[in-house]
């Protein structure tokens, strides 16, 4: 799959050349309406200025900041040891030189994503919700996802892509508020004789980019997240040599009626389900951050020749009744059978909700420092982290347990 990294890449600095020429052309247009005379440079230099300072944040802190405003937070192994056993094992079938940074999102809606810049600094987040609801098959389908999102460089081009739509709606939004304070009066001053039609064609040209430029701009990007989707899932079943882990977590994520509290339109397209999908809307294909859930379900469903990736570009082509490639050329090299791993039984247990929440639960409170006493009687006893006094009584028991610190 170079070809695919080899194409992000390219794609990367497309973006970052697009973007700089999108915000020149964007902030001559409005500078122009508003001065006809020096407006346009000055503009120019407005616009730069915006692309170059997010993109320099991007690069050195766009991965902090995803996570940031995503609530996730950074743990340890002793937090969750199978989460971080399954990193691991994906990272050594990934091929992949650094250890990505493990994060538990503070939320109960079952997602995850991965971001990083740069491989040394990768970072791979689940929810509390998922850890709560996933057996171990499930949750190295989902880890092997968001590896392969890290290992083609599709986290590098989905975060110069947010980097492109943010700059854009930004200085859009500004020129269209700005209109509400004086953009208005300051044309009609000038809207007499041939240079009064000239500046109307100018406010007309910079009113259609500014309403326009970010819904494209959004469209590319929401293009680029889709189809990224299917590769990822060809790829991660690979390296799980098992279709049934990713498609089982995928069904289990997909029944969940939760949105993640913190995801937004512009985080949306990074995490492995769209996080935004009980809104009250109905999203079209051309407006859907992933291509449909139970299409990936059952093309995943339908890989009977093997975990290669022509037999998932066998499958896909059959549930979408297409023609279409999805994998680049030298997936056709990929022909040797890999056999099908078998899940381990004991990995398994019955789907019980109510421990699901209490799982999830418990790993919020742990991501929000509160701290837990097993007391001999089967009771665990949940201390808030602002609780002052030296020992807690047990509710059931009545024994008296003494707070170290």
């Amino acid at each position: 799959m170079w070809e695919l990294i080899k194409a992000n890449r390219q794609k990367s600095i497309l973006l970052f050349i697009g973007l700089g020429a999108t915000l020149f052309f964007a902030g001559y247009i409005f500078g122009k309406f508003y001065n006809s005379d020096y407006g346009g440079p000055l503009g120019v230099l407005v616009g730069l200025s915006i692309w170059f300072i997010l993109s320099v944040i991007s690069y050195f802190a766009g991965s902090k900041i995803l996570l940031s405003i995503s609530g996730a937070k950074e743990v340890t192994k002793a937090v969750h040891p199978q989460l971080f056993n399954v990193v691991e094992e994906m990272k050594i079938a990934a091929n992949l030189s650094y250890m990505p940074k493990v994060y538990i999102i503070d939320d109960p809606a079952p997602n995850a994503f991965a971001t990083g810049i740069k491989p040394e600094n990768t970072a791979v987040a689940v929810s509390a919700g998922l850890l709560g609801k996933l057996n171990r098959d499930e949750l190295q389908g989902v880890i092997a996802h968001e590896m392969v999102h890290v290992v083609n460089r599709d986290v590098l081009l989905m975060t110069l892509a947010g980097v492109m739509i943010g700059s854009i709606t930004i200085i859009s939004e500004v020129f269209l508020r700005s209109l509400y304070f004086g953009g208005g009066s300051r044309y009609k001053s000038k809207s007499s004789g041939k240079g009064g039609q000239i500046q109307l064609i100018i406010m007309i040209v910079a009113l259609v980019f500014a309403i326009l430029a970010p819904i494209m701009a959004r469209l590319l990007y929401l293009g680029i997240s889709r189809k990224r989707e299917y590769l990822a899932d060809a790829s991660a079943v690979r390296l799980t040599r098992y279709p049934e882990g990713l498609a089982s977590a995928l069904e289990k994520i997909s029944e969940n009626t939760l949105d993640m509290k913190k995801a937004n339109s512009i985080t949306a397209p990074m995490y492995i389900v769209n996080p935004l999908k009980q809104k009250g809307m109905k999203l079209s294909n051309l407006t859907n951050t992933h291509p449909p859930i139970s299409e990936r379900i059952r093309i995943l469903r339908a890989m009977q020749q093997g975990v290669h990736y022509l037999s998932y570009q066998s499958a896909f082509q059959f549930i979408r009744n297409s023609r279409e490639k999805i994998l680049p050329a030298t997936a056709s090299l990929d022909a040797i059978p890999i056999v099908m791993k078998r899940p381990l039984s004991s990995w398994y247990k019955e789907s019980n909700k109510k421990e699901e929440k209490r799982t999830s639960g418990d790993l919020i409170m742990q991501l929000n420092d509160f701290s837990f006493i097993h007391c001999a009687c089967g009771v665990k006893i949940k201390v808030t982290p602002d609780y002052k006094k030296n020992s807690i009584t047990c509710p059931r028991c009545g024994k008296v347990h003494t707070l170290s610190g």
